[in-house]
């Protein structure tokens, strides 16, 4: 069949009706050279050109496949995305080939459809945004782990990954609580626990405390309380410690509920003036 193929690149085109995509692989890298060899010769932009690049591209769309084949257990991407990315490496081979030095072009493309699947692994991969200098310390730090511990026969110390990694130990740690964020966990997730059998990983995680917002308020208040006197600081606390009503307090200060009433009112604006002043 090649030499059947053969007979057309000389007009730039593939004979009628012969799909690209489908040539054997053996076919597909002797008419690549040619294919190679004539867009070497051709202006980029015209019609003749893109022809023989797309041709070019349909060709080696199995070595795509090839080599996307061994990421098939990275992660959970659709093997068609993972395909598409190796597409990408793979115009880059076409576009950065040369022709005069004479290498094989399924050895020279190859690292390029890989990195360009690599690279998209390590931007899609992780549960949350890590910064890509971290993404990169962290499989610097795995290898480094893995090569200590051997040699050591334990867990290497942060120092000792610092000296192999020529990091400051600063950076050892950061890449370390990088890693947490490579994978996650649902919060269905089930966890076995000794007292009531079976959890899911929600039930150990606190819900949002809306007091700790007061906490800054009660902290302003402090010296806003300090500064009233002994009457009205008791009437704040019959009132908002221990629940009195307005016609407990009347009583326990022989006045009226009403006098009460106003008696609160100027305090609770005279501290929320100052709380504004504050802050």
């Amino acid at each position: 069949m090649a030499a059947a193929l053969t007979t057309e690149v000389g007009t730039g085109q593939l004979s009628e009706g012969v799909d690209a995509s489908r040539i054997a692989p053996k076919d597909a890298r002797e008419l690549t050279r040619q294919f190679l060899a004539r867009l070497a010769t051709l202006e980029e932009g015209t019609a003749e050109y893109q022809y023989a690049r797309n041709t070019l591209i349909e060709m080696n769309i199995s070595l795509v496949r090839y080599a996307a084949a061994r990421f098939r257990s990275r992660g959970p991407q659709e093997m068609e995305d993972i395909v598409q990315v190796g597409v990408i490496g793979l115009i880059k081979a076409i576009d950065r080939f040369e022709v005069s030095r004479e290498v094989e072009f399924t050895s020279f493309s190859i690292p390029y459809i890989v990195g360009e699947i690599k690279r998209f692994f390590r931007d899609t991969s992780w549960a949350v945004h890590v910064p890509r200098r971290l993404q990169e310390a962290r499989v610097q730090l795995a290898q480094a782990t893995e090569e200590l511990s051997s040699r050591l026969g334990r867990t290497p110390t942060v120092a000792e990954l610092s000296q192999l990694m020529s990091l400051s130990e600063e950076e050892v740690i950061e890449a370390r609580l990088a890693s947490n964020g490579y994978t996650s966990s649902s919060l269905d997730a089930a966890i076995s626990t000794s007292e009531d059998g079976e959890s899911v990983l929600a039930d150990f995680i606190g819900n949002e405390d809306n007091a700790l917002a007061l906490v800054e308020d009660f902290h302003s208040l402090a010296p806003l309380i300090a500064d009233l006197d002994e009457r009205d600081r008791l009437i704040l606390h019959m009132r908002f410690v221990e629940e009195r009503t307005q016609a407990e307090i009347g009583k326990r200060l022989n006045i009226s509920q009403m006098h009460v009433s106003r008696l609160l009112s100027r305090l609770l604006e005279r501290l929320r003036t100052g709380l504004l002043t504050v802050e």
